[in-house]
């Protein structure tokens, strides 16, 4: 049995398409108030956190991509949907921000190791007060874009939270970075680069793992089975459960139940269990898009 077309996936897609239009927007207007910041304050931390708040353009588009083609429509050559889409486009995401991160502390390294040459310019107010600004503006983009992957499921936009949080990250680096230097204590910016590019490198793993695991049917979480075998129990006319098995299937889920019932039942009788327990599960698992539903006679 399978579940009714419903407009979740064209409400997913709205809802992503808004997030990160204002992230484009965000991202445009703090990138060019970063530049000038930097340019003005005398700030190479600043110019560099210009060129990252930029890079975060380029990744929401991919996730806009990503998020509108894995939620076209199934079609007579995708008759599944197109779902496992926004993984690819998560896993460039997290290569994207694996090398960022992977950049951040590789520079940080190089400044440690050749040291400072020369007598440094020391960055201005209007620098710092740009960092602050950006650590805030970041961190808020973290919190809402977030908060909208969470509400669709959405792993390619989790990934972009966690762009927006490496920039934030990002910042904090710039700010110590500046303040460091304007207080005689340079080496504070390579320090904090490297602890930043540990943190962006957990991040990019986790992300990374996330979309593999829905791109090669891995099973839902203990709980989650738990969960959906005591909604099977409860719908009457199920005497056992001889099979539960389930697979992610991008931010959707594929079930298929096996329950034993009693051989005496006409076909009717079978199918109105059958098609209570698969109600059930569509109800209790909004994610859920597809379930499969057997009797077996005992």
């Amino acid at each position: 049995m399978d579940n009714k077309e419903t407009i979740t996936d064209e409400m997913e897609k709205q809802i992503a398409m808004h997030v990160s239009t204002v992230s484009i927007g965000v991202n445009i207007i703090l990138s060019c108030f970063k530049l000038l910041a930097g340019i003005f304050g005398k700030s190479g931390a600043m110019l560099s956190d210009a060129v990252h708040s930029l890079s975060d353009v380029f990744s929401t588009v991919i996730v806009m991509i990503g998020v509108s083609i894995s939620k076209k429509k199934s079609d007579r050559n995708h008759q599944y949907g197109h779902e496992r889409l926004e993984c690819v486009a998560a896993i460039v995401l997290s290569v994207v921000l694996f090398l960022v991160g992977a950049g951040i502390g590789i520079n940080g390294v190089e400044k440690i190791i050749l040291g400072s040459r020369g007598a440094a310019k020391v960055p201005g107010t209007v620098a710092l007060a740009a960092a602050v600004l950006s650590i805030l503006v970041k961190e808020w983009m973290y919190w809402y874009t977030r908060s909208a992957a969470k509400k669709i499921n959405s792993g390619a936009l989790m990934a972009d939270a966690w762009h927006h949080r490496s920039d934030a990250l990002s910042s904090i680096g710039a700010f110590i970075g500046i303040g460091g230097a304007r207080m005689g204590f340079a080496i504070l910016d390579p320090i904090a680069s490297i602890v930043i590019c540990i943190f962006i490198g957990k991040a990019s793993y986790d992300i990374f793992k996330d979309a593999i695991d829905k791109m090669v049917d891995k099973s839902c979480d203990e709980a989650t089975l738990d969960e959906m075998r005591n909604i099977i129990f409860r719908q009457e006319g199920v005497e056992g459960i001889d099979m539960l098995q389930t697979r992610l299937f991008g931010a959707k889920m594929y079930v298929d139940i096996e329950v034993a019932a009693d051989g005496k039942l006409s076909l009717e009788e079978g199918h109105e269990i059958a098609q209570r327990v698969h109600d059930a599960i569509e109800k209790g698992f909004p994610l859920v898009k597809h379930c499969m539903v057997h009797i077996n006679p005992v």
